[in-house]
């Protein structure tokens, strides 16, 4: 059996963790990348201890330009030699686009979009020559026009049309490429709050971390081209298919003007 060695993104807490906790379950070596004190440390030392696997954490911030050397370099001086890659680091918002600064958008962009493209490129120079997978984590947030999302739904587009050329790119290798486009995740206790108010149809789309991360890998290892995990979430993405786009718009409007009650959304 081969033994697998994975890079994960935003590792510390949320989706990044439910997916390192999966991958060490199958005795995958693990490099976890996150920020400083966010926990990282703690995490590393609980999965050696309690898993036969080796684990490197590296503290380091993505926005910054020289974190991909830095993680890769890392990597090269404890003589690891990665197979996966799990790009999940990423920075949402809930906001009208008024409201953040641009050194916020700057931020997210650079996060979301460019420590993905830079961490690719990096990760295919430095792979082993295993069969090797990339997991993308993109949004449902990508697929529909949601207002209070819309730096961070288009940085999600962008990895959904990164991801689709780069694995046909890859086709005739053994890399395989994956996205993984989720609904709302209960990451934070904030959003486990939030998400709890929903009533209906809505709340069958938020799932919690763990279940998205047991669907996120299978469908890696199955080489699935596009991972979507909840029923109601596939759904969504039938109707977004067969519902004309000026109907999306009025749904949108009716839904987040009874939700927010601001006047922005009236037409």
């Amino acid at each position: 059996m081969e033994k697998h060695t994975a890079i994960i993104t935003g590792a510390s807490q949320g989706l990044g963790k439910a997916i390192a906790l999966e991958l060490v379950k199958q005795g995958t070596d693990l490099i976890l990348v996150a920020l400083p004190q966010s926990g990282l440390l703690y995490l590393g030392n609980f999965l050696e201890r309690n898993f036969t696997v080796k684990v490197l954490c590296i503290e380091a911030d993505l926005t910054q330009m020289d974190a991909v050397d830095f993680i890769f370099n890392r990597v090269s001086e404890h003589d690891m030699v990665p197979n996966i890659l799990v790009n999940n680091a990423g920075l949402g918002n809930w906001d009208w686009f008024s409201d953040k600064s641009l050194h916020f958008y700057k931020m997210q962009i650079d996060l979301n979009i460019t420590n993905t493209v830079c961490l690719t490129r990096m990760f295919l120079e430095n792979r082993s020559e295993l069969q090797s997978y990339i997991l993308n984590v993109g949004s449902l947030a990508a697929r529909f026009i949601v207002p209070k999302k819309q730096v961070y739904g288009a940085t999600k587009s962008f990895i959904s049309y990164f991801t689709n050329c780069l694995r046909l790119e890859m086709a005739h290798t053994n890399i395989s490429v994956s996205l993984l486009s989720p609904g709302g995740i209960n990451t934070r206790p904030e959003l486990l709050e939030q998400n709890q108010q929903l009533t209906g149809f809505a709340r069958l789309t938020i799932l919690d971390p763990d279940k998205v991360a047991r669907m996120a890998v299978k469908g890696m290892f199955e080489k699935k081209r596009h991972i979507v995990p909840g029923w109601a979430n596939i759904l969504l993405l039938y109707l977004d298919y067969i519902i004309p786009l000026r109907f999306q718009e009025m749904i949108i409007r009716k839904r987040l003007k009874s939700f927010l009650g601001d006047k922005r959304l009236v037409p």
